[in-house]
C-alpha cells in the first residue's frame, strides 16, 4: 500500500492531483480527404504535429481538476477550428483516419532547422512501421499526485530521500496501471468503425488502435522496475541493440516521465514527475474527444491501485498485460466484460469506503456493461452506417462549436 488510506490527513488529499492531456486529430478537408495544406500552427506552445503534417497535436498545460483541463482543450480546439475554417478544413473527431487512397497522400511532418531531426526520425518509422498505422490518433493522459500528499505519504514512510521514495512510488503505480489498462481500453474504447482502407473491418475491435492491428512494437518490451536507474538500463538496453531508435519508440500502454524535457538522461536526472496512460481513444461523442467522467474514474482506479500491494512485474505478467489490452479490444468481449465487472465491484467497494464523493462515477462505469451501454456500441449505432459522411458531418457540428452529440 503506496498510502495509509486510513490516516485522516492522507485520506483529505487524496483528491489532489494535477492532470494534463495530449490530443491528436488528423485535419481533413471537406470532402473527408487528408489535408495537404502546411501545418497552420508554427510556434504556438500548445498547437503541434505529431507524425503527419496533418496531424494536429494538442498538448495541454497542467491543471487540478479534469473540468479546467477540458476547458483549456475545449478553447484550444476553438482556437484551431477558427483556423481552419479559412481553407474549408475540420478536424477528424474519430481515432480511426478517414478514407485515404495511399501511403503518397500521408504527408510526414515538416520539421524544418534545428527541428530537422524530428522529421528524419518520422521517416524513419515510416519505414519501419508503415505510414499507415501512424495515422491512428489518441489521447495521452498525464497524472501526477499533489505534492502535499507525497509529501504526507513520505513522512509516514520514514524513509530519508523524498526523491527516491517518489521515484518508487510511481515506478509501482506504473506497473498496476499497465497490468489494469485493459480495463481502461475496455471501459473507453470508442473506435469500432473504420473506412476500409485502414485496412480491418468495421466492428470487429472497439478500439482498433489498442488491438493487435494497432500501435506496437515489433516486440514484446520487458522492462525492470526494479529501481529507476534499472528501468532505463532496460529501456536503453533496447536502443543499444537497435530495437528501438530512441525512448519514444518505446509504445508502451504507460510510461513514466519527469518534468520538462521527456529523454532517459532527462529521467534519470530529475526523477520521474508523472505518468502517462497511452490507450485513450478519441471519443467522438464529445467534442473534445475526453468525458471528465472517465478522467475522474481513472484518478480513483488510480488511488485504488496505489492501495494494492507491490508485487513482482516479471516477464510473464507483462507480456499478459500487454495480450490483456490488445484482447479487451475485441468488439464485444464476454469475458473481458465479465472481468470489467468483477473489478468494478471491487473498486466500487473501495470508493466506497475511502472516497465516497467518487461513487457515482464508479457507478457511472456500470452502465457500460450493459447491453448497447458501451462507447463502442452506441458508436458504431450512431456513426456505423456511413462512415465518412457522419464524420464529415460531426465534424462540421463540433467545428461549430456544438458541444458532446
Amino acid at each position: 500500500m503506496l498510502f495509509d488510506l486510513d490516516n485522516q490527513y492522507i485520506n483529505n488529499r487524496l483528491a489532489e492531483a494535477e492532470f494534463g492531456i495530449e490530443r491528436e486529430s488528423l485535419r481533413v478537408t471537406s470532402d473527408g480527404a487528408l489535408a495537404q495544406t502546411k501545418h497552420p500552427f508554427g510556434g504556438h506552445k500548445n498547437i503541434d504535429r505529431d507524425f503527419c503534417e496533418n496531424q494536429v497535436e494538442i498538448i495541454g498545460d497542467v491543471f487540478n481538476t479534469p473540468e479546467e483541463m477540458l476547458d483549456q482543450l475545449n478553447g484550444l480546439q476553438n482556437e484551431i477550428n477558427a483556423e481552419l475554417v479559412k481553407n474549408g478544413e475540420y478536424l477528424w473527431p474519430f481515432s480511426n483516419p478517414p478514407k485515404f487512397g495511399g501511403e503518397d497522400e500521408i504527408p510526414v511532418a515538416d520539421f524544418r532547422g534545428s527541428q530537422r531531426s524530428k522529421s528524419l526520425y518520422r521517416y524513419y518509422l515510416a519505414e519501419k512501421y508503415g505510414k499507415k498505422k501512424m495515422l491512428f490518433s489518441g489521447i495521452h493522459l498525464n497524472f501526477s499526485f499533489s505534492k502535499e500528499l507525497l509529501e504526507a505519504a513520505f513522512e509516514q514512510s520514514r524513509e530519508d530521500d523524498f526523491t527516491a521514495f517518489k521515484n518508487d512510488l510511481y515506478l509501482r503505480l506504473s506497473k498496476r496501471l499497465t497490468q489494469y489498462a485493459w480495463l481502461v481500453v475496455y471501459l473507453t474504447a470508442a473506435s469500432p468503425v473504420s473506412d476500409e482502407s485502414i485496412g480491418v473491418r468495421s466492428n470487429l475491435y472497439s478500439s482498433i488502435r489498442c488491438s493487435e492491428h494497432g500501435y506496437w512494437n515489433t516486440f514484446t518490451p520487458i522492462l525492470d522496475y526494479t529501481s529507476l536507474e534499472s528501468y532505463i538500463v532496460s529501456i536503453a538496453r533496447y536502443i543499444k541493440s537497435g530495437d528501438l531508435k530512441a525512448a519514444s519508440e518505446l509504445y508502451y500502454p504507460v510510461r513514466v516521465k519527469p518534468r520538462g524535457e521527456n529523454s532517459l538522461e532527462a529521467l534519470l536526472q530529475k526523477g520521474i514527475n508523472h505518468v502517462e496512460l497511452r490507450v485513450l481513444d478519441v471519443n467522438p461523442l464529445s467534442r473534445t474527444g475526453i468525458f471528465a467522467g472517465d478522467i475522474r474514474f481513472i484518478h480513483v482506479l488510480l488511488l485504488y491501485l496505489a492501495s494494492l500491494p507491490d508485487f513482482d512485474f516479471d516477464e510473464e505478467l507483462q507480456t499478459a498485460a500487454i495480450n490483456d489490452i490488445k484482447q479487451a479490444a475485441v468488439f464485444g468481449s464476454a469475458e473481458y466484460k465479465n472481468r470489467a465487472g468483477q473489478e468494478l465491484e471491487r473498486i466500487k467497494a473501495f470508493t466506497g469506503r475511502y472516497l465516497p464523493d467518487y461513487l457515482p462515477v464508479v457507478l457511472g462505469q456500470f452502465e457500460k456493461l450493459k447491453d448497447g451501454g458501451s462507447y463502442a456500441e452506441i458508436i458504431s449505432r450512431e456513426f456505423g452506417g456511413d462512415y465518412m459522411k457522419n464524420g464529415l458531418e460531426l465534424a462540421a457540428l463540433y467545428q461549430r462549436g456544438e458541444s458532446d452529440v
